[in-house]
């Protein structure tokens, strides 16, 4: 009886809904994990060896590495400055919220919007990646894996290995079982042949929010052959990205989800998916640091450490400015911020910049439909 009445049940639930569904079943998760205070501690650290800043964390443990990447952090050695200086200089990285803390997510989607052209798209690409798409492209082919011995084998040979490759033995792995639940019902699983040599595989699903589809990649795999050679990596994974984004175009996808990244503007995998086009986006996303600036020295801060954060459920950038780099310097260090996905981009100046660098920076968004707005802050 209860498997009779499961199948219109679902039926009933917009995909759309399912989808806010399962966020808010996982918020919930995150935020019954952040209730557990007898899990909590207080410690400090600085940026790096030389640094005026100090970290004050103030959450789980099983949290506190989350909260070093996302700041950036270089070295565990605590400030010895006086109690004034750290109240000044002090940056509270905390689990739950404080009074003016930026809502700075653990991770983003990188997401490319569709209905256009792949040629529309790629024409977005730099020339040396468009050239080597050009020049490859033909080598390669794309197919499903249908079989359990398919799905069984890349998993064993591609996902797991690449998984433990990138992050360690601690890497968190898909259950096999669950690779297959995904592969035959709710996604699929694509092998990438160079010629008849498996050299990559791509394990993906549908989701569906606010009424509109992404084709969402999950996991990507390549065999230790390929992952251990850098030079043979960006471009089986080039090709890869590429003939998932033209099968989304063709099968009526209005977005290509690539993929999460941490949450750092500075991140090289999140650099990486921006050239090929992709927006950021809070998608797959639902746990947050509260991180308060000092009351000495923001602007410096966020020169050094770039931070994402959400604002009204809108992204948001927080750049740095600060007393003694000149246009040049400040141009150079955020080349690579172009990041669509933006509905705003706070800069904490030590002083007012120049409009000349204002239009600099703004140039880096002009190719936008909806370029971020741009506020100063004056910060000491």
């Amino acid at each position: 009886m209860k498997a009779y009445l499961a199948v219109p049940i679902r039926k009933l639930i917009s995909p759309s809904i399912r989808f806010e569904l399962r966020k808010t079943a996982a918020w919930l998760r995150d935020l019954l994990g952040r209730a557990c205070f007898w899990r909590w501690e207080i410690v400090r650290f600085k940026l790096h060896k030389d640094s005026p800043y100090d970290i004050l964390y103030v959450g789980r443990r099983a949290q506190r590495e989350m909260a070093k990447v996302l700041m950036g952090v270089e070295s565990p050695v605590a400030d010895s400055k006086s109690e004034s200086d750290k109240s000044n200089r002090t940056v509270l990285v905390s689990e739950m919220p404080t009074l003016g803390a930026l809502y700075v997510p653990h991770f983003l989607s990188a997401i490319v919007p569709l209905g256009r052209s792949i040629d529309d798209i790629t024409a977005g690409y730099d020339s040396k990646l468009r050239r080597n798409i050009r020049k490859n492209q033909s080598r390669y082919r794309m197919k499903q894996a249908l079989t359990d011995d398919e799905i069984e084998r890349a998993d064993r040979e591609m996902l797991q290995p690449y998984a433990i490759a990138r992050h360690g033995t601690a890497a968190s792995q898909i259950a096999t079982p669950e690779v297959f639940r995904i592969a035959k019902t709710v996604g699929r699983l694509d092998l990438i042949l160079l010629e008849d040599e498996i050299v990559a595989c791509q394990l993906a699903c549908v989701i569906t929010r606010s009424g509109k589809r992404y084709w969402s990649m999950i996991r990507a795999g390549y065999p230790e052959a390929v992952f251990s050679d850098a030079k043979r990596l960006n471009e089986v994974n080039s090709i890869t990205t590429f003939m998932e984004l033209e099968w989304a175009i063709n099968n009526g996808f209005d977005y290509y989800d690539i993929g999460t990244c941490l949450a750092r503007p500075d991140d090289g995998l999140l650099e990486w998916k921006r050239r090929r086009g992709a927006d950021v986006d809070t998608l797959g996303n639902h746990a947050y640091m509260f991180v308060r600036l000092p009351k000495v020295g923001a602007a410096q801060l966020l020169w050094h450490t770039p931070l994402f954060a959400v604002e009204e459920k809108k992204l948001t950038l927080h750049l740095g400015l600060p007393d003694g780099q000149n246009d040049e310097a400040v141009v150079t260090r955020y080349i690579n911020m172009g990041f669509g996905g933006l509905h705003k981009i706070y800069l904490y100046c030590a002083k007012s910049p120049s409009e000349l660098l204002l239009d600099r920076l703004r140039s880096r968004y002009a190719h936008l439909k909806s370029p971020p707005i741009v506020e100063r802050i004056i910060s000491t």
